[in-house]
């Protein structure tokens, strides 16, 4: 059972019997995994709090909290959305395969566990959540801020650049968001139309981009900059030009050329043609004197 692709793979089981979790536990072990065992679904929660597992494996029936219920709040964490949940169950009817998937389960293995069928299975939710996360983070990189919902406003999938931004929402008005958006969509905006998002820290408007497969909206977060009176101040105070002032805002802001350009849609070639302009006309010899200058007059005026 020694599989190298899966060395290092931390999994969490969640099972009330003692057995069937060291059944378990032993082959994947062999495989080279990590194993987190919780014996109800609360336990499964409070170590979700501090560790996101690569993937779950998660009995149907327990006492107290079942693992449908328990399958549902995990997905409830942002963190558990790319998690594969695959369900252990003695139980093989159409009515506990549909109850697993509806609550975010990926697949299924039915008890007595077969060991090599089950790390193949693990194998292939594997690498589709590793292309997945991927795949987010490269969005996250060219800086594509994206996200899906479905008609009700809650999220289907997200970037983690969006995850960490729009999780304030949640926390400080857990329903504002998802109702604001389901009756946004609710009007059929066209691709473009955008929605502002004041209730956040920092402001953000949501732009429509199109609808996937007929249910899945995809939507695009951006950063309201609420820069013009800064770099106004700093145009007037050293006489320089709109770019080169949004610049120095930036750079002041402690972003690099690459973030910069960005932002203002450049290049960062473009960037470091600006700041060698600011430089001479700040009398500095490099970014951080530059973004000295500019905090400290900011502050005064």
């Amino acid at each position: 059972m020694n599989t190298p692709e899966l060395h290092k793979t931390v999994v969490m089981v969640v099972d009330d019997a003692i057995d069937s979790i060291r059944m378990i536990s032993d082959g994947l072990e062999e495989a080279g995994m990590t194993v987190l065992v919780a014996l109800e679904g609360s336990q499964a929660l409070t170590i979700s709090q501090n560790i996101t597992p690569d993937i779950v494996l998660m009995d149907a029936i327990m006492p107290n909290m079942d693992g449908f219920e328990t399958c549902r709040r995990l997905k409830e964490n942002p963190q558990f959305i790319d998690t594969p949940i695959i369900f252990m169950t003695g139980l093989s009817d159409t009515e506990h395969v549909v109850m697993g998937l509806n609550s975010g389960g990926v697949d299924y293995v039915t008890k007595p566990i077969n060991p090599t069928e089950l790390l193949a299975r693990m194998q292939v939710h594997l690498a589709n959540a590793r292309l997945a996360r991927s795949a987010r983070a490269a969005l996250d990189t060219a800086g594509q801020n994206l996200f899906a919902v479905n008609r009700d406003g809650e999220i289907s999938w997200a970037t983690p650049q969006v995850h960490q931004r729009l999780i304030a929402g949640y926390d400080s008005k857990p329903d504002q968001l998802r109702k604001l958006l389901a009756e946004w969509l609710g009007h059929n905006p066209e691709s473009g139309h955008s929605l502002t998002l004041d209730f956040l820290p920092q402001p953000h408007t949501v732009e429509f981009l199109t609808i996937v497969d007929g249910r899945e909206y995809l939507l695009r977060l951006h950063e309201v900059q609420q820069t013009s009176v800064a770099t106004g101040v700093l145009k007037e105070r050293f006489k320089l030009t709109g770019r080169e002032s949004d610049v120095l805002l930036w750079i002041a802001k402690g972003k690099t050329n690459r973030e910069i350009g960005q932002i203002l849609d450049v290049s960062p070639r473009t960037v470091n043609k600006h700041l060698e302009q600011v430089f001479r006309k700040l009398n500095v010899e490099n970014r951080t004197s530059a973004a000295a200058v500019a905090i400290k007059y900011l502050a005064r005026a």
